[in-house]
């Protein structure tokens, strides 16, 4: 254990002890004090959340806040947290406002941004997952991110993560670099009813991806898909590992989507939007995801772009494609659980794959706008669109503002640490300057990933 996570520790274990303070309509049954302390920076103001349940019975019989209707859209806007509702008739019936997410969106709106499509290539085109390599260090930065409509971020193995990036408004030529799938992916692509593309992956999922239903909807030069015809190229650089080398064009795999006849744009459902934050939110001016050791996260609420920003390893996460730092209009944080699943392997080898269980539900943290809310994810089934939903104990949806998400899943909310004020970022990037370049545990990489 970290000397990090060993104070972080032993002062929640004591401060527990005397602290008891919840967000309204929650009961109290545990306390989490979330506090980052940096070397060399300022110590950023601890927030205290607590949840009713750690494992909750389920949305419909966990209490939570609802939001109090002095702060609630009007009478015209609640048809976006109730889409079913059926007006009653009147003689002179008010407009009622399209619902924008859960379960429809206006017409021309893209699901995963909740604003509109760009273009009508955007609106016809299917969703594209793409994997990218986020580990080690030397794969960043990596191109094209921040052209995602949706990135996910998860830990493969050894506290290692990967990108799972989804594209459909954007179409960027240069994407990377490709690594392989996950089980998670199995899950992943009928969420979004989407396209897979990946380098490669272990004999065990590979046969998984094979079996599918959507088969067909999976790209990878491991399945022959090369670089004229599917847009999977090498770009050598220096001495970074070959594994690290392979990019993607989208054009090039939409284009041979439309040849197998599977590009059809179909919509995921399950994210409710509305530029309104909901009543109730904490500060959250920034937020920290420690991967026990391996990798990191801090994002950091910008006031003039209303964006977050991303840090990995003390220093800004960039983006190679527009040189700009990784950006968020959301960040959405899933605690899910994690299994070690060995047996689709052989006998004697090695090798695992984590299961990550991305069903039924679980504890969910959404910030925007600079603040925090607290709430469940939810998969209601497992049909194809049928995509990851926010509610509140009550079921009443959690409001994501439109724009970018970026959705972190982690093992547990004793590694997210949410804080009302910002590290100096500056003084840590000096501090990390002018220490010896460290050294990457060779142990921890991936090791049925040698092939791309």
């Amino acid at each position: 254990m970290s000397m990090r996570r060993t104070i972080g520790f032993a002062l929640t274990t004591l401060l527990a002890a005397f602290v008891l303070v919840g967000l309204p309509g929650v009961a109290l049954s545990r306390v989490n004090l979330l506090q980052v302390t940096l070397p060399g920076t300022n110590t950023p103001k601890p927030t205290v959340f607590d949840f009713a349940t750690n494992t909750p019975a389920g949305p419909t019989s966990t209490p939570s806040r609802t939001p109090t209707a002095t702060n609630t859209p009007t009478a015209t806007a609640t048809a976006s947290f109730t889409p079913t509702a059926t007006p009653t008739a009147t003689d002179t019936p008010s407009p009622t406002p399209t619902p924008n997410g859960p379960f429809s969106y206006p017409e021309n709106i893209n699901p995963l941004t909740g604003q509109e499509y760009p273009s009508q290539a955007a609106k016809e085109r299917r969703n594209l997952i793409v994997k990218i390599s986020n580990y080690p260090p030397i794969v960043r930065p990596q191109t094209g991110v921040n052209q995602a409509d949706m990135v996910w971020e998860y830990e493969t193995e050894g506290g290692v993560t990967r990108f799972a990036a989804i594209f459909r408004n954007n179409a960027p030529d240069h994407v990377g670099s490709v690594r392989s799938a996950r089980l998670i992916d199995l899950e992943l692509v009928p969420m979004y009813n989407a396209l897979l593309a990946y380098s490669g992956t272990s004999a065990p999922i590979q046969k998984l991806i094979l079996s599918s239903d959507f088969v067909y909807q999976t790209f990878s030069p491991l399945k022959g898909d090369n670089c004229e015809d599917a847009g999977f190229c090498r770009f050598p650089k220096g001495d970074l590992p070959f594994e690290h080398t392979l990019f993607l064009d989208t054009n090039l795999i939409w284009a041979k989507a439309t040849r197998r006849n599977v590009n059809t744009g179909y919509k995921a459902r399950g994210l409710a939007f509305n530029p309104t934050p909901d009543a109730g939110g904490q500060p959250a001016a920034e937020a920290y995801i420690d991967w026990y050791g391996q990798a990191d996260a801090r994002w950091q609420y910008d006031e003039a772009t209303g964006h977050y920003l991303r840090f990995s390893d003390g220093v800004p996460h960039m983006d190679a494609r527009d040189g700009k730092q990784l950006w968020a209009d959301d960040l959405i944080i899933l605690e899910v659980p994690h299994n070690d699943h060995p047996d689709i392997f052989d006998p004697g080898v090695k090798y695992l794959s984590i299961q990550i269980e991305l069903w039924d539900q679980g504890r969910a943290y959404l910030l925007r706008d600079g603040q925090v809310f607290q709430g469940y994810w939810r998969r209601k089934d497992k049909e194809p669109g049928s995509a990851l939903q926010l509610v509140y104990g009550n079921n009443i949806p959690m409001m994501v503002k439109p724009g970018r998400s970026w959705v972190s899943v982690v093992r547990g909310f004793g590694d997210v640490f949410i804080n009302t004020t910002k590290a100096d970022m500056v003084g840590t990037a000096t501090a990390i300057a002018n220490q010896a370049t460290p050294t990457i545990d060779a142990n921890a990489l991936d090791s049925s990933d040698s092939a791309g």
